[in-house]
This record gives C-alpha cells, sequence and structure tokens, in this order.
C-alpha cells in the first residue's frame, strides 16, 4: 500500500484526476498501437544492410529505456521510439539510394541530435515554439488528427495511393475485413463508454485475426534476443562531415524538428496540457529527452529517435501522467525477450484505434478564428499540407511560410514577430532540397 502511494504522489495522480488502473490501461494502449515499429523498423534497416536481429533489439531498448526517461523526468504520457519517415528517408533515400554508406548515415543522425541538444540547451526550441502563431498551433491538434486517420486507412487497407492517385481499398481484403471489424467493436464499445476501450478491441481484433489466418500465432513465445554488436557503435561522424551531406542533415533536423513539435502540441491538446497561447509549460523537458534519445539511438545503431504521435491513443484512454509512459516503456523492454508476441499485433488491430483517434483530435478545430483570413488560412494549410503530405513537418512549415505570407500581402506585417521571418529562411530552404 506503501509503494502505491509514493508512485500516487510521485505521478501526482490526483492531481491530474486519474489513478493507477487508468493509467496502466493507457501505457498497454500506447505499446499496443506502437508496436508495430518492432517490426517494421528492422525490415527497413535491413534494405541498409543492416542486421535485422540487432535492430530489433535496439528498438525495444531504445523505445523502452527513453519512453521510462520521458515519464519519470517530465510526467508526460508520451512514448519514444525510431520515427517513421526519417527511417525510411534514411534506408532507401539515402543508403539504399547510394548517397551515403549506413555507418555514415548514423553520423548524420548523432549530429542532427547534438544541434537538438545544443538549441535546447540555449532555450531556442521554446522561444521557436513560442514564435509560431496561435492559430497555426492550434490547428496542429487538428492537423495531427488527420494525419492519424490517414495512417490508420494505410494500415487497414482502406485506400490505396498508387502512381499518385488516392483510391478506395479492396474491402474484400482479409486485412481490410479485420480492419472493419476491428473498427465495429472499437465503435460499438466506445459508444458505450467502456474504460480502456480500444485496449480491448485491439485484444479482440487481434484473436478474431487468429482463425482469419491474420494474426500469426509464434511457435514460441520467448526468445533471448541477439546481440545488438553488429550494429552498436559503428557510426561514422568524421565521414559524415562533408558538405555535401549538410542539406541531407538538415532534412533530418527539420522533420524531426517539427514532427516532435507537432506531436507534442498535438497530443498536448487532446490532454489538455496546453495554456490559452497553445504553449506546453515546460516543453523544454521532452525537447531535451527526445534530443538525447536521438544521440544515444545514433550510438547503438538507430535513426532518429523521436516522440510517437500514437501516444495520442493513451491519452485517449486517459493517461494524463509518466505512470502511463512506465508502463509503456517497461513493455517495450519485456519485448527483447518476448518479441514472438509483441509481432502477433495485426495492422488490422491498431488501424480502427488511430481512425477514431483521429476523430477525437478534431475537435480543435472549432477553436480557429475563421473570423480573420489571415488567421483561418494558414491555419487551414498547416491541416491540408499534414494531411495531404502526410508529413506534420511538412504541415507546420507550410503553415508558418503562408502566415507570414498572407500578413505581408494583407499590410498586416506589424502582427509579425520579427524572428518569424528568421525563421521562413530556413523552412524554405528545407523545401528547396526535399
Amino acid at each position: 500500500m506503501e509503494v502505491i502511494c509514493r508512485w500516487m504522489n510521485f505521478f501526482k495522480l490526483e492531481e491530474h484526476e486519474t489513478n493507477i488502473k487508468t493509467e496502466a490501461t493507457a501505457g498497454l494502449t500506447t505499446f499496443m498501437t506502437m508496436a508495430y515499429i518492432l517490426i517494421v523498423q528492422p525490415s527497413m534497416m535491413s534494405a541498409a544492410g543492416m542486421d535485422t536481429g540487432a535492430v530489433t533489439v535496439v528498438t525495444a531498448l531504445l523505445s523502452g529505456v527513453f519512453t521510462l526517461f520521458m515519464a519519470l523526468y517530465t510526467n508526460l504520457p508520451f512514448a519514444l521510439a525510431p520515427a517513421m519517415g526519417s527511417n525510411a528517408f534514411f534506408a532507401f533515400t539515402l543508403v539504399a539510394g547510394g548517397l551515403v554508406t549506413w555507418q555514415q548515415g548514423l553520423g548524420m543522425v548523432f549530429i542532427s541530435g547534438m544541434i537538438f541538444i545544443l538549441l535546447t540547451i540555449l532555450g531556442l526550441r521554446e522561444i521557436v515554439v513560442k514564435m509560431i502563431p496561435k492559430n497555426v498551433k492550434i490547428a496542429i491538434g487538428s492537423a495531427v488528427g488527420f494525419f492519424i486517420v490517414l495512417v490508420g486507412f494505410k494500415s487497414a487497407k482502406f485506400m490505396t495511393i498508387t502512381e499518385g492517385s488516392i483510391k478506395m481499398g479492396d474491402l474484400g481484403d482479409p486485412i481490410a475485413k479485420l480492419s472493419l471489424i476491428g473498427l465495429a467493436v472499437a465503435v460499438i464499445l466506445m459508444s458505450h463508454k467502456v474504460k480502456g476501450a480500444l485496449l480491448w478491441a485491439m485484444i479482440g481484433t487481434t484473436i478474431i485475426g487468429i482463425p482469419m489466418g491474420i494474426t500469426k500465432v509464434p511457435s514460441s513465445l520467448i526468445s533471448m534476443p541477439p546481440s545488438i554488436s553488429p550494429i552498436a557503435f559503428q557510426l561514422d561522424i568524421m565521414g559524415a562531415l562533408k558538405w555535401s551531406f549538410f542539406p541531407l542533415m538538415f532534412t533530418f533536423f527539420v522533420g524531426d524538428f517539427f514532427s516532435t513539435l507537432g506531436t507534442l502540441l498535438g497530443v498536448s491538446a487532446k490532454a489538455g496540457f496546453l495554456d490559452e497561447e497553445g504553449n506546453l509549460p515546460n516543453i523544454d523537458k521532452p525537447f531535451l529527452v527526445d534530443a538525447i534519445a536521438t544521440i544515444v539511438g545514433a550510438l547503438l545503431g538507430s535513426t532518429v529517435v523521436t516522440t510517437y504521435i500514437e501516444s495520442a491513443s493513451g491519452v485517449e484512454a486517459g493517461g494524463r501522467t509518466g505512470l502511463t509512459g512506465v508502463v509503456t516503456g517497461i513493455c517495450f523492454l519485456l519485448t527483447m525477450f518476448f518479441t514472438p508476441i509483441a509481432g502477433m499485433i495485426p495492422a488490422a488491430a491498431t488501424a480502427p484505434a488511430l481512425i477514431l483517434i483521429g476523430l477525437l483530435m478534431l475537435s480543435g478545430m472549432s477553436e480557429i478564428d475563421y473570423s480573420d483570413f489571415t488567421e483561418a488560412f494558414p491555419a487551414f494549410a498547416t491541416i491540408i499540407f499534414t494531411a495531404y503530405t502526410s508529413s506534420i513537418a511538412n504541415g507546420i512549415s507550410i503553415g508558418i511560410i503562408s502566415y507570414t505570407f498572407v500578413k505581408l500581402v494583407s499590410g498586416k506585417a506589424r502582427e509579425l514577430h520579427f524572428g518569424i521571418y528568421i525563421l521562413c529562411i530556413p523552412l524554405i530552404f528545407y523545401f528547396m532540397i526535399m
């Protein structure tokens, strides 16, 4: 009983109007929606010539340790893992494309992480956040919602993108069928306000997928983790210090900076953590954890490690403190020995949860100031470019640039912070070199 009281006091559960059961459920929910990274990351890195077993262990280790770090240091329900998007850029564009070796690529990630550390310590990241217009920050939550729905639709095979054309997916596909079943189960549970509805829906969908042949039951539940020596401490920092590589590192930097920012603000908006100006108090703390995670990740053989948008699933399940992250982190660490179990969760089980979380994050659109076109248009641009380019970084960057442009052409330049002009320069450069 004394231990429970200590946990409650440390994480301030009563102050956040939550309890251990709710936080534990939220932590499990976040883990289940993120578990796919244990399969996707090794698969992508194998295309870069990296050892699959070692990448799997490093992914679980980094996700577990830094989610725990985030939980204990910030008392926020955010989870971390290797970033989707930057891992594809690393594996397919840089390494498989013949531009760099994977060792040089890790060196580039390390250098990017060091820059993050420096900017965080100097407080520059927090300054950038405060410069971003209020309505753009409000729009980020809804933009993230649309982004999550898009991820869910792709995973559920409700849509296909071929040659730039978006089409309805084949609902006769077994994965699409199971996703529809999972969506129906989740809708029923949520309409009846069942506690942990998304978690139960994912568990139920995973079980239903067994007779359908989609959920793969492993032959063994326990496996000893392989060595990480093939990739750990193999980064080539000096080899990454070439002038021709700096635009590539800049892409890493801008993408991770604004993706992390979008995730923090978007999920925090849903949790009710933002102040009246749309800022997250003490945002420098999660920024610091994110930066350290990227540096350590590069040392151990991982691409950029960042705060995950799937943290929203835990928030929706009621998670409001770092205790949610503790549960998620422990689950990731256990998967080093129970990887087969984590691999059982099919995309069709997590996709319905993501779709419904996206819906619940759209409420922020009602707070946008539509009466002023110079405020509404940048917010609209943030949402649309996030949704239709599958990138939170693109959406926020376009939102800032369009805000500056529309204020200038409308004769409202006096409303612009001087720093936003400076911020627009690297953002325009970012789009030029993408």
